[in-house]
């Protein structure tokens, strides 16, 4: 299957922004209106989802068992849809992506208001703190320093579209070492481990005056 987007059909989907609508604009600052980031791997951009032109594709990515020993999401693709549909029918909070690489779909992100999550209960959240679950789609995009790459190119694309935002938070899953490296790798830094409900997790935090630093 040939999952290349055109450039055309990219613009589209991005302006588009499919159903997260204008709340959307008021919580995330327009997540389908970003442009697109220049990485070390390739030209990168955020592409909020459809379900019926994406299920199938998610649903495969949460289905492979590296992915699924943390996301917890396998099963048919009702399970997937229910867990996207949760975003996309609420306010604007939380709003699930592609990650399309040189017009291919290869990533899954969830670009989401961490002050606003119940992930704040668990660490002194401050107000826009912006938050970032990430998963990559193919085996041969893992352990070469292509979820590195992203995470920073997301990072930065927050920081530089959220002007009220001065923080980044992720909270990778303490035994997922690949991923906390991943993050550590992109400039976050490891703020605390936190107990939650489905996980202990790492909380990493990349800082906006280190934007240009780190």
């Amino acid at each position: 299957m040939d999952l290349r987007l055109s450039d055309e059909l990219i613009a589209l989907l991005a302006a588009a922004g499919d159903a997260t609508g204008p709340a959307d604009s008021d919580l995330l600052d327009a997540v389908a209106d970003w442009a697109p980031a220049v990485t070390p791997v390739g030209t990168f951009r955020l592409v909020p989802v459809r379900v019926d032109r994406d299920l199938a594709l998610v649903t495969r990515w949460m289905n492979d068992p590296a992915v699924a020993a943390f996301w917890e999401l396998s099963g048919p693709e009702s399970v997937t849809a229910a867990h996207l549909r949760a975003q996309l029918d609420g306010d604007g909070r939380s709003v699930p992506c592609l990650g399309v690489l040189d017009s291919t779909p290869m990533s899954y992100f969830e670009i989401y208001r961490a002050d606003l999550d119940p992930l704040a209960r668990h660490y002194p959240a401050r107000p826009h703190d912006t938050g970032i679950h990430l998963l990559l789609g193919g085996v041969a995009d893992r352990g070469r320093g292509v979820g590195t790459a992203l995470l920073r190119a997301v990072a930065d694309l927050v920081l530089d579209h959220r002007p009220r935002c001065t923080r980044v938070v992720a909270e990778p899953d303490l035994r997922n070492t690949p991923s906390v490296s991943a993050f550590l790798s992109a400039g976050f830094r490891f703020s605390a481990e936190v107990a939650l409900p489905d996980k202990q997790a790492a909380l990493m935090i990349r800082d906006r005056p280190l934007r240009h630093v780190l």
